[in-house]
Order: C-alpha cells, then structure tokens, then sequence
C-alpha cells in the first residue's frame, strides 16, 4: 500500500509540474491525427499530396527551400514526364559550365535539377526577414518526433494572444511551437490558392495537403519501403511454418 501511494504521489507531482510548465508557456502536444501513411499498409494519398505542392509552390517557396528535392522526383506524385518538365521550366538554375566566353550563366531548369531555393546563402534569407533564418523544408517532418502532426498543428496553431499574457514584438502566438511565440506569420489564410482540383482552400484542407507533400519530400521512399518489410515479414512467416512442419517431420519417429 505504501509503494502504491508513493507512485501515485510521484505521478501527481509530475502532473502537477508538467501544469505549471505549460502554464509558463511550455509547448502544446500535436492534435491526434490519422494519416493515410500510417502503419505498415500505409500510403500516400497523391491527389492531397498534389495540392500541397501547389500551396508550397504558392505560399512556401518564397521564404522556404526545397534543396534535398529534384523536379523529376514529384514524378511519383502522378505527374508527367512533360508536366515535369514545364514545370521546372519556370525556374531558372547556373549553368554547371561557363559560356565560350568563360562566363557562367543562368538556363532553365531541368527535370534534373533540384528545387531552386529561394535566397542564395543564409545571409541573405535572414536579412529578407528580419534576422529570421526560414529552415528548408526538405525534411521538416523528420525534425521533430510526430513530425507530421506537428507540422499540421503549428499551421493551424495561430491564436490571439491570451489574456493576461505579454505580447511579444514582431512574433505570433502560437501554442503549438516551443515558447509560444514564433518568428513566422501565419502563412496560411481562406483560399490563399485556388487549387486545380476544385478543392475548397480551407485553412485546415491546405494544411493537411502542404503536410502530405512534405512528408512525402522527406521520405519519397516510405512506400516501398513498407512493401519491402511486409513482403520480409511474411517470408518469415511462411519460412517458420515449413520448419514447424520439417521438425514435426524429422521427430515424428522418436517416442
């Protein structure tokens, strides 16, 4: 009885502490939120992940980068050769090679290239926003743990400044990320796109769609991955019943 109320007096205590911590503006967990690449069956929903392309390409590509990903790779989204194509077409990268004057110079994007970054250096990011540093997206949802659900949670996290709480210059409230309080402005509002599917550009719809792209982004292989692990584990299904079966066989003799 005496252990039983010495771990229940720990728990309350931890409770009580983990209160006060967020009451000083500790951070909000994710929202619970179910993915279609959950679990070992789990898959990429393309047409959402199309769309959120589309709100990267329109509302996140002009402060984040995209540098870990290659135009021809969004070819797994269900696009095209020649939508690729026209598509890094409206980009410009240097050439690897200089002119026949010895001078490098701008072209096209190619399928091959990645995704053009929108600043050159990190200097010249942080001086386009105020001394904030906009992180490349490539693999944000692989930054934290529940990476996903918190991307989707900080999108949609933006509040009013609580009662009684001090407003701070030049940040947004935001419950969901560390300290409350975040460089970044909103970056979405009510149909900020115009999406090509028809789809309603919600807050909370754009905010799904830009998380199944990136996620996607961070691990384009998941998919197969999963297959992979599937196709072992029922190898090892079927192997461990034929040497069930072989040793019931080899014995069956010995009494």
């Amino acid at each position: 009885m005496r252990k039983l109320f010495i771990a229940k007096l720990v728990v309350g205590l931890s409770l009580a502490a983990s209160g006060s911590a967020f009451a000083a503006g500790d951070v909000l967990p994710p929202k619970a939120m179910k993915w279609n690449f959950d679990g070992i069956f789990g898959t990429y929903d393309r047409a959402s992940a199309q769309r959120g392309l589309q709100v990267y390409k329109e509302v996140c590509s002009s402060c984040h980068g995209l540098r870990l990903v290659a135009y021809r790779n969004i070819m797994d989204l269900g696009y095209t050769e020649d939508q690729v194509k026209a598509f890094a077409k409206e980009y410009e990268v240097q050439n690897e090679e200089p002119n026949d004057e010895g001078e490098m110079f701008n072209r096209p994007a190619r399928p091959s290239d990645r995704f053009v970054s929108p600043f050159p250096n990190q200097q010249a990011a942080r001086a386009a926003n105020g001394g904030a540093y906009p992180p490349d997206l490539s693999l944000i949802t692989k930054a934290r743990a529940n990476g996903p659900s918190y991307l989707y949670s900080l999108l949609t996290g933006y509040k009013d400044v609580p009662d009684g709480v001090e407003e701070q210059e030049g940040l947004n409230y935001n419950p969901y990320f560390p300290g409350s309080w975040i460089a970044m402005a909103p970056p979405l509002t009510e149909d900020a796109v115009e999406y090509t599917d028809g789809t309603k550009a919600s807050i909370d719809q754009m905010a799904k769609d830009l998380t199944y792209f990136l996620t996607w982004a961070a691990a384009p292989d998941l998919e197969k991955r999963k297959g992979t692990g599937l196709s072992v584990m029922m190898f090892l299904v079927v192997f461990t019943g034929l040497l069930i079966a072989v040793k019931k066989k080899v014995w069956s003799d010995v009494h």
